[in-house]
């Protein structure tokens, strides 16, 4: 898996990422939404880079002219609840795509180790598309490998970008191995740590609650 780590250049998404990590900051929910939005547009910009391109004939009020545009299909896959506004920045940008969104949840089991469940899924073909995978807190990894192994029910993508705000290095090194090589993850800054409950630490808290509020829990 090749990751892509915005952090490590200075740019807007740094201003982006302290403002939703920042406690007298991240409660506007409104505010925290469009964070997340503003930086899935950044990092759909980024990925655009490495999609395939061909040259089009147009036509101007002036004159023809030709234009590179991109050649691939392109499905943006979510996971429920936390993905839809990192979903949204997505499809600002590929606005032709076609989305999926799939439902997973994690819990704990009497062993203390954590599981995902998947329990919807909405999706077209994926055969010979692009998948973007999109989940802002990437902290073990076994949410977007679970949702992977679901996906492969509907089809196979040629390639695969997983896209997330913030990320553990361990769960990182955990899909390096599980996921296929030639994956792609692009990501606005890795942390270095997961607590025992499992979440990104320093991270910034559960993005579904600060986006949408508390869930009850169950």
């Amino acid at each position: 898996m090749t990751v892509h780590n915005l952090s490590k250049e200075n740019s807007i998404v740094n201003h982006f990422l302290a403002e939703l990590r920042n406690v007298n900051i991240h409660n506007d929910r409104m505010r925290f939404r469009k964070n997340i939005e503003r930086i899935g547009e950044i990092l759909a910009y980024e990925i655009s880079k490495s999609l395939h391109f061909s040259s089009e004939e147009l036509e101007t009020p002036l004159a023809k002219t030709t234009s590179n545009l991109i050649d691939d299909e392109i499905v943006i896959c979510s996971i429920l609840r936390a993905g839809i506004p990192l979903h949204n920045g997505l499809l600002n940008y590929f606005d032709w795509a076609d989305c999926s969104f799939i439902s997973a949840y994690r819990y704990q089991t009497p062993e203390d180790e954590f599981e995902v469940n998947v329990e919807y899924l909405a999706s077209q073909s994926l055969d010979n598309k692009v998948l973007i995978l999109a989940d802002p807190m990437l902290a073990t990894g076994q949410s977007i490998l679970a949702t992977f192994e679901a996906l492969t029910r509907v089809g196979l993508p040629k390639e695969i970008h997983i896209v997330s705000v913030i990320g553990a290095q361990p769960g990182i090194d955990f899909l390096k191995g599980k996921l296929p090589k030639d994956t792609k993850l692009w990501i606005g800054e890795i942390d270095p740590e997961l607590n025992k409950k499992g979440y990104i630490v320093p991270g910034l808290g559960d993005a579904g609650d600060l986006a949408y509020g508390e869930k009850l829990q169950k």
